[in-house]
């Protein structure tokens, strides 16, 4: 079905992404997966060609689009499987941390190499032993003089080798009562003394995603890198997770319609019993039901992705798509690897990949069981 929500002038930007996605790319992906880490050489020639700031203002060298843009980068690379290229990290999740609360004067420090993919941008949230929980996160920056100095350990921080820029969630305030309005953002430059980069880790599943450690160690910190007011982080992450849970949305939707669309293939040309896989009722109604919801997925985030480029409060709505669009990418490819049969269990057929990868991504940017209590509470039941 012809999706209506993108224009003309997104669909020739998704052709040409596509065009460069399989010349400078798909090539790469087997390499990546093996050496569990992207390379710099192309992020940077993404940056040249205008696919990591399609959203960002003309004037620090971006396209000036909408969100869109990046969904279709999203979209594309979720086809692919090159789950390594985190851009929904770089370019949808850190890059409007610095255009909505950045000074002038970190705009024009960080954008440029961030959009030409000199330098890739990371954000440190989680910590080893608080995840969704933010508010009681243990990482300090108590300021001494016209720095902060920044003590704490952060986890799972998504291109955490690669990325030459961190925005680093800290307490500047302990004591605080809430909590959370101690809460604050500092840039931290990833080569900053202080600033270290532990354990590259070894994951179920996004093998090319280099996701890692990062210690902060008596790491000074010009005040000038704080990022928008003291006190304010906690209220700009809960202003932000509305793109970062949307991202997860249109992602999740597009690895399903691929990972359904391989199985299609597979259970045609595959026999058994003298017929294809296919012939069988019970293959017929699965991937019927599987395709049914798969547009179900599909209309809805495509729903929410006009709203959110109208700039509509859809917490509520992108935490519902948050839960249920990961939750159908963990069935889909449980079920579809099921119709592979021992092949499914091989690593050499993709299933057995999107199988794995899927597993996190009712973990991440919220669990899925936070996000129903965020609608609860929207709902007014808590």
């Amino acid at each position: 079905m012809r999706r209506d929500i993108f224009t003309d002038e997104h669909e020739m930007f998704r052709a040409q992404f596509k065009r460069f996605a399989a010349r400078e790319i798909e090539p790469k992906i087997p390499q990546w997966n093996r050496d569990g880490i992207t390379d710099r050489g192309t992020w940077r020639r993404m940056g040249e060609e205008g696919f990591l700031g399609p959203c960002m203002p003309e004037a620090y060298g971006g396209a000036g689009g909408d969100f869109r843009y990046d969904a279709i980068v999203i979209e594309e690379l979720a086809h692919l499987r090159a789950h390594g290229l985190m851009t929904t990290v770089h370019s949808s999740i850190c890059m409007p941390y610095l255009v909505s609360f950045g000074s002038e004067e970190q705009k024009r420090r960080y954008l440029p190499p961030a959009i030409l993919g000199e330098t890739l941008l990371g954000i440190c949230m989680t910590e080893p032993g608080t995840g969704s929980d933010l508010a009681n996160i243990q990482t300090r920056a108590i300021r001494d003089g016209d720095h902060y100095v920044v003590n704490g350990a952060k986890t799972f921080i998504s291109i955490g080798q690669l990325a030459g820029l961190f925005i680093v969630v800290a307490k500047t305030d302990p004591e605080a009562d809430p909590p959370h309005k101690g809460i604050s953002l500092l840039l931290v430059e990833a080569d900053t003394p202080g600033c270290v980069r532990g354990r590259k880790l070894e994951k179920l599943g996004l093998a090319a995603q280099d996701t890692s450690e990062i210690f902060f160690e008596e790491c000074r910190v010009p005040c000038a890198n704080l990022l928008g007011q003291e006190g304010q982080g906690f209220k700009m992450l809960m202003e932000k997770l509305q793109q970062e849970r949307l991202c997860i949305g249109v992602s999740s939707v597009a690895s399903c319609r691929r990972a359904l669309d391989d199985t299609v293939a597979y259970v045609q040309q595959r026999h058994a019993f003298g017929q294809p896989i296919a012939a069988f009722q019970n293959t017929q109604f699965k991937l019927a039901e599987l395709a049914t919801q798969v547009e179900l997925g599909q209309a809805f985030v495509d729903k929410l992705i006009l709203a959110h480029v109208r700039g509509d409060d859809i917490v509520s709505e992108v935490s519902m798509a948050k839960w249920w669009t990961t939750d159908l990418q963990k069935r889909l490819t449980a079920d579809c690897l099921q119709l592979h049969g021992g092949y499914g269990f091989m690593l050499e057929y993709p299933i057995a990949m999107d199988y794995a990868d899927a597993a996190v991504q009712s973990i991440y940017a919220g669990s899925n069981e936070i996000m129903k209590v965020i609608i609860a509470r929207r709902m007014g039941l808590g």
